[in-house]
């Protein structure tokens, strides 16, 4: 059940990152659910080590560095995404 939960928050981590970020991201649902994965991991990461990632009431520090992660690894993953499988900055394939 513990896995259910994580895609679900990385769903949405994702998706919210890929909101944030201006212009479209050229990457499928699959990897925006790693990134936000990715990313809630990294956030937390980030606020156990600033020692915020256990407060009082709703953790607001935290889910913000959660999707502060996510924006990172959107924000750097889409563009590599796209160079990996041949596409320019618009998203179109390259004309070989």
């Amino acid at each position: 059940m513990n896995w259910l939960w994580a895609i679900i928050v990385g769903l949405v981590l994702g998706v919210l990152a890929r909101a944030i970020i201006p212009g479209r991201q050229a990457i499928p649902l699959w990897l925006t659910v790693v990134f936000g994965l990715l990313g809630g991991v990294l956030g937390n990461a980030v606020a156990t080590w600033a020692g915020v990632g256990t407060t009082s009431g709703f953790d607001w520090i935290r889910h913000g560095l959660q999707l502060g992660g996510a924006v990172l690894l959107v924000a750097l993953g889409s563009p590599l995404w796209g160079s990996i499988r041949g596409r320019n900055r618009r998203g179109q394939r390259a004309r070989m």
